[in-house]
C-alpha cells in the first residue's frame, strides 16, 4: 500500500491542510486565496498555488483549456507577467473575488486536483516508492515538494533529498528506513530555516517526527499531531 491508496491520500490531504490552513477540511480550501507575505504573490487553493511560482499560471491555463471564457481567463496575461515576482499588477482588486467565484465550479476544483497530482503528489509518491519508502516516507516527500517545489535552488525537494542521501541510504539502497527518514527530515528542517516565512518547523517537529518516533511508517490511524501549537486528530 502506498500514499496513493484513497484512504491514505485523504489522510495526506488533511495533514497538509492542517499545516497550510490550520484545518482538516482541505476541500474548503479550493476558494482560499491570500498574499501571505512570503515573496510568492498570491497563495491559493488546496495546495497553495502561487502567482509568483508558475503553478498558479499552469492551473488557470488548464482550467481555461477545459472551460473557455471562465471568470479567471482574462487574468492569464497578468499571471504571465507577474510569474517569478510577488507583484499583484493586473490582478488587483478583483482577482481574489473572482478566484472565489471560480472555486464554485466543479471544473475548477477538478483542475486543482489534477494539477496537485501532476506537479506534487504523483512525483512524490513515485520517488518515495523508488527509494523503498512506505506511506510516511512518501508523505514526507509530498509535504516537502508542496512547500519547496522541485526546482534547482538549494532548498528544493531534490536538493533536500540530496542532502539526506549524503548522510543515509534509503531502503532501496540497503539502508534503514527510520535512519534515512530522520536524515531527510533533518535536511527538510534545514531548508525551512533558510526562509523566514517557513522558519516554524512544527509541521516536521510535532507532526512527521511524532509518527516516525512511534514507528508508524504506514500512517495508520488514529493519528494525533500538532502544527503551530494547534492539536489535530484523525480517527
Amino acid at each position: 500500500m502506498g500514499l496513493d491508496d484513497p484512504a491514505k491520500k485523504e489522510i495526506a490531504m488533511k495533514l497538509v491542510s492542517s499545516a497550510e490552513n490550520s484545518s482538516l477540511d482541505w476541500k474548503a480550501q479550493y476558494k482560499y486565496i491570500e498574499d501571505i507575505g512570503d515573496g510568492r504573490g498570491y497563495t491559493a487553493g488546496i495546495i497553495g498555488f502561487c502567482s509568483g511560482t508558475g503553478d498558479m499560471l499552469d492551473l488557470v491555463e488548464l482550467y481555461t483549456a477545459r472551460r473557455p471564457g471562465n471568470v479567471l481567463a482574462s487574468y492569464l496575461p497578468a499571471l504571465r507577467r507577474v510569474d517569478g515576482t510577488d507583484s499583484h499588477d493586473g490582478l488587483d482588486p478583483n482577482y481574489p473575488r473572482d478566484w472565489g467565484r471560480a472555486a464554485q465550479d466543479q471544473a475548477f476544483k477538478q483542475a486543482q486536483n489534477d494539477e496537485r497530482d501532476r506537479v506534487y503528489f504523483n512525483p512524490a509518491v513515485q520517488q518515495g516508492r523508488t527509494d523503498g519508502l512506505r506511506v510516511l516516507g512518501q508523505f514526507a516527500y509530498y509535504d516537502a515538494i508542496v512547500m519547496h517545489g522541485d526546482g534547482t535552488d538549494p532548498t528544493s525537494f531534490r536538493n533536500i533529498r540530496g542532502r539526506a542521501l549524503n548522510r543515509a541510504r534509503p531502503p532501496a539502497q540497503g539502508g534503514d528506513e527510520v535512519t534515512y527518514l530522520n536524515a531527510f527530515l533533518d535536511a527538510r528542517v534545514w531548508a525551512m530555516k533558510q526562509e523566514e516565512a517557513h522558519s516554524d518547523t512544527s509541521r516536521v517537529d510535532t507532526a512527521q517526527r511524532v509518527f516516525l518516533r512511534a514507528g508508524n511508517l504506514d500512517l495508520n490511524t488514529p493519528l494525533n499531531w500538532k502544527v503551530y501549537g494547534d492539536s489535530f486528530h484523525i480517527d
